[in-house]
Order: structure tokens, then C-alpha cells, then sequence
């Protein structure tokens, strides 16, 4: 899949649970939601990103659940 398609939609996950009060139920919840509604190849591509172009185009708050949830998105 192309990543900026994974970028953009990752991006629009974490729009909506960044609106949350509790900042870290947030970013746990944003690497539940990706880890239960996308399939494994979407995710090892964005974790790739990550790890390969640090997150290039993620907003903060998408990367840094990424980054602190990983072992919930892997």
C-alpha cells in the first residue's frame, strides 16, 4: 500500500483520539485502533516508516503513540 495513504489515514486516527481529555488513554487507544481495524502488512509498512524515514508526514501525536505503543501495533 502506498505510505502516504497510510500516513493520511493514520493521521485522521489520531485527529480523532487526540480530541480526548486523557492525553495517554489517547495514544493507547490510537495503537488499539490500528492494531484491530488494519491488516499486518498495513502495519509492518508503517512501522517501517517509522523506523526508515522517522515518522516522516505522521503527526506528533500519531507517531509518539506509535513510537510509546509499538508492542500493541506490532
Amino acid at each position: 500500500m502506498n505510505i502516504d495513504n497510510l500516513v493520511r489515514m493514520a493521521n485522521r486516527i489520531g485527529a480523532f483520539f487526540e480530541a480526548m481529555p486523557d492525553r495517554q488513554e489517547a495514544l493507547q487507544d490510537i495503537a488499539q485502533h490500528i492494531k484491530r481495524f488494519w491488516a499486518p502488512r498495513m502495519r509492518r509498512e508503517l512501522l517501517a516508516h517509522v523506523d526508515e524515514q522517522h515518522g516522516d508526514g505522521l503527526d506528533d501525536v500519531v507517531l509518539v503513540a506509535l513510537r510509546q505503543h509499538r508492542a500493541l501495533v506490532d
